[in-house]
């Protein structure tokens, strides 16, 4: 097999994508430099441009929306969607047709993430796609982009065939990993590995500082990841551990998946700027209101990126005949930022003020499952309550000593400033810094082109492997109860930690598999549970183990089989590209059937 020429870094995010490179084979002597490709996309209509960032935005315009021939790249000249940065702008103006957030969608387990639900609340007659399409398009786009400038005429250094790792989310499920590759596949990305994103911003801070962030932390401490993004909020902590008489990095404990980020910030400023019209007068109708959503998402991006700005306009289209004397103009300003999502979503709470858990609707519109309680700070107690202690309990991690920022939010000082004064007020030793960050746009595609290279054995690696312990439902043999639902054991099948291209046999017990029929299987995790080991049965586990999805299965049989019960065994392996994979294995080992993620949207049936 011909060996890649370049290690590259795909940051897939909910706001951006960021593509980052390094030649694989690099002499000792020499530094590896790592390098951004600036991606070409469509800028205005006509107009094609290369920017270090593709922002994550699918435009499907209608048949009037854009200019014949709009859309048109250097690699397709007939293109009829739009994806980067005129998808994002046209789309603030139609956001009927714009796919926004498709990676949070990914990860929606109450939806078919196959099927073409997106744009969520697009018109009857308008063009949709599914969150995988759509994830897929944005792959491709890369794909086509590098190739075009940097395969040569020959195609010997394709995108395709180069060592590329895939940055998600340290929260994202196995089924939510196993979409991502999907995706990639789908771009033709065989030779992948997944890498978490908080993971991959620490990465990036050891490459930046080289060999002196060895002098920056010492055995002991635990670092805190806090990676607030466009659509999640993911915390993690990283351990700083001796090993041979050298620092050593491990990756302790990974956050719950909590969708709370720039999309909920948005619409709270849009919502701050709506009451600000309506003092002046000025009403919004429903589909002004989704324009001004966009439209604020945009001007925070702006102040958020400059330092040096202090307002930036909005503009949003009015109903009228008139498209100039329509238009609606005020302003967004960084005292509003700083303030909204200060007060909102970064409140100064105690350690032990944990999210508030607030009754369902019986009732409401399907749609992304955002979560209840907007105050990170809150969900950031919780996290480090669970995981963190400084008593030194068995299991526990040290609390965080030093706190490293990624994602666009974390941009605002003030912000970050007032999640270390949180910090600071809960920690033991009364103080926690933080570490400088790099380019919080960029840092996710740097780090995991350096993490490429550390697997060459040219950097520091932080020991991972499984972000949390997986479980299989196993049904209790007990009598049937009128009303009560029969017990569900856990049996541990994948421990946390777990490396990957590592498997476990799981043969402790012997479980019995109903063949020639459709099977359903239960996957449960948990991120608390860290020491169980693989065959550990589990009973009593009702908030420390949730259900993650089912798995299912045809289990074929011979024909004189159907409805047999054979004794099965359970193999676990998480691979080497970083997702999981169960087999059932019978007694006489000749036999194996792949259990299956059931990606669709759970169905709830009444009896």
């Amino acid at each position: 097999m011909e060996q890649p020429k370049y290690i590259v870094g795909i940051d897939l995010g909910t706001t951006h994508c960021v593509l980052a490179y390094t030649e694989a084979d690099v002499p000792e002597s020499e530094e590896p430099e790592i390098r951004l490709f600036e991606i070409p996309q469509v800028v205005e209509a006509g107009e094609v441009e290369a920017q270090p960032l593709l922002p994550s935005f699918l435009l499907l315009p209608g048949p009037h929306d854009v200019p014949e021939g709009g859309l048109a790249l250097p690699w397709d000249a007939d293109r009829d969607f739009a994806v980067g940065a005129y998808a994002r702008e046209r789309g603030a103006e139609l956001p009927a047709r714009l796919v926004a957030s498709p990676k949070s969608w990914l990860s929606h387990t109450g939806v078919d993430r196959t099927a073409d639900i997106l744009p969520w609340e697009a018109p009857a007659d308008a063009r949709r796609v599914s969150p995988l399409d759509a994830i897929t398009r944005f792959l491709q786009h890369l794909r086509d982009a590098w190739n075009e400038k940097m395969a040569g005429e020959d195609g010997e250094d394709l995108l395709e065939k180069q060592e590329i790792y895939l940055t998600v989310p340290a929260s994202f499920d196995a089924v939510a990993r196993e979409l991502t590759v999907q995706a990639a596949r789908s771009a033709g990305f065989m030779n992948l590995t997944l890498l978490e994103e908080p993971q991959a911003a620490f990465y990036a801070w050891i490459a930046a500082q080289q060999d002196a962030w060895r002098d920056l932390i010492e055995v002991g401490e635990s670092i805190l990841v806090c990676d607030v993004g466009g659509g999640t909020t993911d915390f993690s902590l990283i351990e700083v551990v001796e090993e041979d008489g050298n620092l050593d990095l491990q990756r302790a404990a990974v956050g719950d998946h909590i969708l709370l980020g720039g999309d909920n910030m948005d619409l709270t400023l849009a919502y701050a700027l709506r009451a600000k019209l309506a003092q002046d007068g000025t009403q919004l109708d429903a589909w002004q209101f989704r324009s001004l959503w966009h439209s604020c998402r945009k001007a925070k991006e702006r102040l958020l990126g400059d330092p040096d700005l202090e307002a930036e306009p909005v503009v949003i289209l009015g109903r009228g005949t008139s498209l100039i004397g329509g238009t609606i103009r005020t302003e967004l300003t960084r005292d509003e930022i700083e303030t909204v999502l200060g007060q909102g979503f970064f409140p100064l709470v105690e350690a032990t003020d944990y999210p508030e858990k607030k009754p369902q609707v019986g009732m409401r519109e399907m749609g992304l499952p955002y979560a209840a309680d907007p105050a990170i700070t809150k969900h950031l107690a919780a996290f480090l309550g669970k995981q963190s202690s400084s008593e030194g309990a068995e299991g526990a991690v040290a609390f965080p000593s030093a706190v490293l920022f990624n994602g666009g939010v974390m941009k605002a000082g003030p912000l970050r400033a007032q999640i270390l004064e949180a910090l600071g007020h809960w920690s033991p030793a009364g103080e926690v810094r933080e570490l400088e960050a790099v380019d919080l746009d960029l840092s996710v595609a740097l780090g995991a082109a350096y993490y490429g290279l550390a697997r060459k054995g040219r950097g520091i690696r932080i020991r991972a492997g499984a972000p949390r312990t997986y479980y299989i439902g196993i049904e209790s043999a007990m009598p049937s109860v009128p009303g009560i639902p029969t017990p569900m054991k856990a049996l541990c099948v994948v421990p946390f930690g777990m490396e990957e291209g590592t498997s476990a046999d799981i043969r402790q017990k012997e479980f019995g598999l109903v063949v020639g029929d459709q099977a359903v299987f239960h996957l449960l995790a948990s991120n608390t549970r860290k020491d169980d080991a693989a065959g550990e049965i589990v009973e009593d586990w009702s908030g420390e183990i949730e259900e993650v999805t089912t798995m299912e299965t045809f289990m074929e049989a011979d024909e004189d089989m159907g409805g047999t019960l054979l004794p099965v065994w359970l193999e676990s392996h998480v691979t080497e590209i970083g997702t999981l994979e169960l087999w059932c294995v019978a007694r006489d080992n000749d036999r194996r059937w792949r259990l299956e993620f059931n990606i669709r949207e759970e169905q709830v049936v009444e009896d």
